[in-house]
């Protein structure tokens, strides 16, 4: 139950909301009788807060207009949330001409911060990677953030109660390397230590997590948001398609990102029979960026495929599946239709 203190900061809280708010009101809001909520408005009146009582039908109290506000009270949650909203500002591009206002603010706001809070806060900052497919992120529970961003830094193994997308429950012990938010969600990627193999986790389905003893050792390669996207690249779907595309990295990325496929370069023996055999020329110096790359995916469904790569205006080979070439086939064959109506 809140101690009176905390209740009477509550009562703050909701009169610097703004507007006139009625005794049944403030009541309902701090679980308490009318009488109590008189007696804690006397406390703010003794603290020299100008709380003014406003008579009638629709009366209550409000605070005296142009009363300048103490300084800012957030709690964990509270500024978690500030914090993660600004960095996320940053990364959409949302700063002024001369300088970051995220930057400044965040600043700000961790230096009235307890010390123990700002410690945690920096410890997530640290610890937290953005891809780069933008997206309006869902709100992380506070608490399992905190605690996988303290054991991404130090190396600690973690405990959680986790649920998969087919509703089924289990608890697991998770190395984590790091936080990663990706279109709209967030994910922590680590070792499943029980089966010694790298997951990606959402966040949202985690229900609980507490730091384990003991420490692990990070492993060499990609960061953690590059093993984000490469586990939606190559996560288990009913098709596998192979590719080969003539352009160039970005062309392709605009089309298919990375979280949707893995390009690797491609070499065949004799380049130039591979050229004429597809009528399109090999690739010289001033054209050293745009070349033969093998794409792979990993999709529930083909039909989207043939636009994309109608979009992309690129040479292409499809290596596999024989369904998709089809497919393509087929949508050549409507657009010719279409192109001939008069």
């Amino acid at each position: 139950m809140p101690r009176p203190t905390g209740r009477v900061l509550t009562l703050l809280e909701l009169l610097q909301s703004g507007g006139t708010r009625t005794v049944a009101e403030l009541a309902g809001r701090l679980g308490v009788d009318g009488r109590t909520v008189r007696r804690y408005v006397n406390h703010l009146i003794d603290l020299d807060v100008p709380v003014e009582s406003v008579r009638g039908r629709y009366g209550g109290y409000r605070l005296a207009p142009g009363y300048r506000l103490p300084p800012l009270m957030l709690g964990d949650d509270e500024a978690l949330a500030v914090l993660l909203g600004l960095v996320a500002g940053r990364r959409a591009g949302l700063t002024t001409a001369e300088h970051t206002a995220s930057e400044t603010a965040s600043a700000k706001i961790r230096r009235v911060l307890p010390k123990h809070v700002a410690r945690r806060l920096d410890t997530l900052l640290e610890a937290l990677a953005f891809t780069d497919q933008p997206g309006e992120f869902e709100t992380p529970d506070g608490e399992v953030l905190l605690t996988l961003a303290d054991a991404v830094r130090h190396r600690r193994p973690v405990s959680i109660r986790y649920t998969d997308r087919g509703g089924q429950r289990s608890e697991r012990t998770l190395h984590p390397y790091g936080i990663v938010a990706h279109a709209g969600r967030w994910y922590v990627t680590g070792q499943d230590a029980r089966i010694g193999e790298d997951r990606t986790l959402r966040l949202d389905r985690i229900a609980d997590a507490r730091a384990l003893p003991g420490s692990f050792e990070a492993p060499a390669g990609p960061g953690p948001a590059q093993r984000v996207l490469t586990a939606f690249a190559t996560a288990a779907y009913r098709h596998q398609v192979t590719l080969r595309i003539h352009a160039t990295v970005g062309q392709i990325r605009a089309h298919l990102p990375a979280s949707v496929a893995t390009l690797e370069e491609y070499a065949p023996v004799a380049a130039e029979d591979q050229a004429a055999e597809e009528h399109v020329p090999v690739a010289t110096e001033g054209r050293a960026t745009e070349r033969w790359l093998r794409a792979e995916l990993r999709v529930e469904r083909l039909d989207w495929l043939p636009p994309v790569l109608a979009a992309l205006d690129r040479p292409f080979v499809i290596e596999r599946p024989d369904e998709l070439r089809d497919l393509v086939v087929a949508l050549a064959d409507r657009l010719t239709s279409s192109a001939r109506q008069a």
